[in-house]
């Protein structure tokens, strides 16, 4: 277990950090609603087959159910799905991250609030630390024109609903998550989110997918290190560490998206940008390091 609890943040970054390369490579074969339902789809079969397999109960009561669907509303719908369809609108990868980015500051100040949760000066210097080595790692793409506003305004407010979700998701499962077993609890969640986008995709898209092998191997890809394997390393790290901890990890993923889109696709990363790296990678760790009492 100590082991887990070692290096659970530092897989659950690697793997959530590919979501947006995830995206880069199947958004040109599918839509993002009709993606977002096979995904989903494939997914919550995935977890039926897991629990078959261990023989794992998937039974839940009903209060259980309830808190399941709500918490996978927003962290599986509103931010999977803002983040997926403010791509595809045309919003630049750097802008949505910078806008998701403003997460940990976020969640660190209302968990104060609802969970009771004490934030040192440390962790707050942390947190500061974290958002200006986001920024510092964004900057030259400002100046070197990459955030052109040719994207809608429907774009940036996609973005918005991402951080939104993804803010009330983390508070709901640290809040209410506890006591339900994850194995049934995600399946939930990935049940309600084919519901909802399979509705959504009906009603706005056409069902068209080119099936590639780019396409197979980034859906292979996401679905299960992403939503198998980082949705499960988060829940366990919520059940064991503050809101506001985990979500400082959120800061490293912006300088490793970075570091992957430099090595699939050769894009720069300028001197400043190394610096916005370190500034982040240090707030995090003033965030999440231990602190002896």
């Amino acid at each position: 277990m100590k082991s887990m609890a070692k290096f659970a943040p530092i897989v659950f970054v690697l793997l959530w950090s590919t979501g947006f390369v995830g995206a880069k490579y199947i958004l040109p074969f599918a839509e993002p609603f009709v993606f977002l339902t096979v995904r989903y789809a494939i997914a919550t079969l995935l977890l039926v087959i897991i629990a078959k397999a261990i023989s794992e109960s998937l039974t839940l009561n009903r209060d259980q159910i309830w808190r399941s669907i709500t918490v996978g509303v927003f962290l599986q719908v509103i931010y999977i799905g803002g983040v997926f369809y403010a791509v595809h609108l045309g919003v630049p990868a750097g802008t949505t991250s910078a806008i998701v980015s403003l997460q940990p500051i976020v969640v660190s100040v209302l968990a104060v609030r609802f969970l009771g949760e004490r934030i040192r000066w440390v962790q707050s210097a942390g947190l500061l630390l974290g958002l200006f080595g986001v920024c510092l790692l964004l900057l030259p793409k400002v100046f070197s024109g990459d955030f052109v506003p040719s994207f809608s305004g429907v774009g940036i407010l996609c973005c918005f609903l991402a951080l939104s979700g993804t803010t009330a998701g983390y508070l709901l499962q640290k809040k209410s998550g506890a006591d339900i077993p994850v194995l049934p609890g995600t399946a939930v969640q990935f049940a309600a989110a084919t519901l909802i986008f399979a509705v959504a995709a009906s009603f706005t898209e056409e069902w068209k997918v080119e099936v590639t092998t780019e396409f197979l191997l980034a859906l292979a890809w996401i679905v299960i290190a992403l939503s198998i394997g980082s949705i499960f390393l988060l829940f366990y790290l919520l059940k064991h560490d503050s809101a506001s901890s985990v979500s400082s990890l959120y800061y490293l993923v912006p300088p490793l998206t970075a570091i992957e889109a430099f090595a699939l696709f050769g894009e720069r990363i300028a001197p400043v940008g190394l610096a916005g790296m370190a500034f982040a990678a240090i707030g995090t760790i003033l965030v999440t390091r231990r602190i002896s009492r």
